[in-house]
């Protein structure tokens, strides 16, 4: 009698990996390969990736029937990545190779029996050492990504034969002389990411520098609205130089969603600097939010975690695909439900959205030029929501460059003078609210702003006044205050003064502006 094969694997769902155990089976019966376990198309196609890759490294599968189960069996298991896990179950079954032990297997096959690498390396194998599982056999291609982990013991190989041979297979029968390419298994490795755009490029527009820094230094969401050429782009894009490095969790994070993406920027290093993300205006909610078929997978939005999302032209997106933003701005993480499963994906990122004061654009100042009708442009900017701009914390009017400011170039702050000013006030944040578990301004919640670090009733009296009024929402209040703690932070004051509490409220002006 045949022993039972057993082997490991991960099935992701979302970022949360879980264990799967793979039993296989060697019956007495007519030829066949049956895979139990609720596998999707990929997974099922995997029988013929098997049969061929085991046939070309020298060992062949048994012609009788083969029952490879994945446990549990309630559980969706998608893609490719379960390849190596069956194989070396259905080899174990027939004797061919030793028991394998706790060893967690992931890999796809190829024809020829090279081992292909998978999306989602590193969540995949995060999760199996959280489970108490730490020896890893990936791809050689997934080793450097894989080997990112603490406390994995990773292994990789370019072929079934080689891994088979180390598990005790004949080596007389094995086709070892086969060595693929680095090329043909892993690529060229990833680009090298170009130089972050500097500050010191802007001429002039010192009121939107200095809100980029109260952003930047209290990871506040930003809105700015002006005209065409204003520099909207070019403000936003030089955000994420002035935000500090992400920490070991932080970059551990945004480093397994990349992964989950297949993007080439996961595969070698943990990610150090905040993402950035700019998807066109025509992108659909499943590319921003995240979705698609089957088991929903991440958007932009999750992309950009711990980074920034810019929305440039927001106005020309779907109102919908707006409005779905006003959840992961509020929690910092995307829930997304689907007939196949429901996935979790963090979404913690800076929101920037660049608008222009009607379609044409010419609204701005006297506006004598513009030829759009109030209810052209009050529908135009109604696309952005009243309850999304009320969670956008500065709301500014960008006007244009004049020609003195403009033969100024280069003679502005560069992003790294900048960027140690917003270090120095993200480090006063995180003593003052180690104590509440939070790291930024921009995460206080209300009840903390109203209790612990409650400011005395004169200070808060013109945001009083604007409540009273309508002018502010309970929302808006609270996010006022975040900013004059940031201010307060950028100054070196141990808490916000009446003028740091009318310079917040001031930036919030575009409000007000496009009611």
């Amino acid at each position: 009698m045949m022993p039972l094969g057993r082997t490991y694997s991960i099935a992701l769902v979302g970022l949360n990996g879980y264990m799967v155990e793979v039993e296989a089976d060697i019956g007495q019966t007519l030829p066949a390969f049956i895979i139990l376990g609720l596998p999707d198309a990929s997974l099922n196609e995997a029988k013929e990736r098997i049969r061929s890759a085991a046939k070309n490294s020298g060992i062949p599968l048994s012609r009788r029937k083969i029952t490879a189960n994945l446990i549990p069996a309630s559980l969706p298991k998608r893609g490719s990545g379960f390849d190596l896990a069956v194989t070396m179950a259905v080899l174990r079954a027939a004797n061919d190779i030793k028991p394998t032990g706790r060893t967690v297997f992931i890999a796809e096959l190829g024809l020829d029996g090279r081992l292909r690498p998978v999306r989602g390396i590193l969540p995949a194998v995060m999760a199996a050492v959280q489970a108490g599982y730490p020896e890893i056999v990936v791809a050689q291609a997934n080793f450097a990504e894989a080997s990112l982990v603490p406390g994995a013991s990773v292994r990789g190989y370019r072929t079934l034969a080689r891994l088979a041979l180390d598990f005790g297979a004949d080596p007389q029968e094995l086709a070892l002389d086969f060595e693929p390419d680095d090329a043909d298994n892993g690529g060229d490795g990833p680009p090298l990411p170009g130089p972050c755009p500097d500050m010191a490029d802007v001429s002039g527009q010192g009121d939107a520098r200095r809100a980029l820094e109260v952003a930047a230094a209290g990871a506040h969401h930003l809105l700015l609205t002006g005209p065409p050429g204003a520099g909207k782009t070019m403000l936003a894009e030089r955000l994420p130089g002035l935000l500090p490095d992400l920490g070991d969790h932080e970059s551990m994070e945004v480093t397994a969603i990349h992964s989950l993406c297949g993007l080439p920027s996961s595969s070698v290093q943990l990610l150090r600097r905040p993402p950035f993300e700019n998807p066109h205006h025509s992108a659909t909610a499943a590319a921003i939010i995240g979705g698609g078929s089957g088991l929903p997978r991440p958007g932009a939005a999750s992309r950009a975690h711990r980074g920034v999302l810019f929305l440039d032209e927001a106005p020309e997106y779907e109102r919908r695909v707006l409005d779905a933003l006003r959840q992961p701005l509020e929690s910092g993480e995307l829930v997304i439900h689907r007939s196949a499963g429901t996935a979790a994906y963090p979404a913690r990122f800076q929101l920037v959205l660049a608008a222009n004061p009607c379609p044409c654009g010419k609204a701005s100042g006297k506006g004598l030029d513009c030829a759009c009708t109030p209810m052209m442009r009050r529908r135009y900017l109604a696309r952005m929501s009243g309850p999304l701009l009320d969670r956008v914390d500065i709301q500014l009017q960008v006007e244009r460059v004049s020609l003195a400011e403009f033969g100024q170039a280069g003679a502005e702050e560069g992003s790294a003078t900048v960027a140690r000013r917003v270090l120095d006030a993200r480090a006063r944040q995180a003593r003052r609210l180690q104590r509440f578990g939070l790291e930024t301004n921009s995460q206080v919640p209300g009840r903390v702003l109203r209790g612990d670090l409650r400011l005395p009733s004169g200070a808060t009296r013109i945001l009083d006044q604007s409540l009273e009024r309508g002018v502010l929402t309970a929302r808006g209040y609270d996010r006022v205050l975040r900013l004059a703690w940031t201010l307060a932070d950028l100054g070196h004051r141990d808490k916000p003064d009446t003028n740091d509490i009318g310079q917040a409220l001031g930036l919030r002006q575009a409000a007000a502006a496009m009611a």
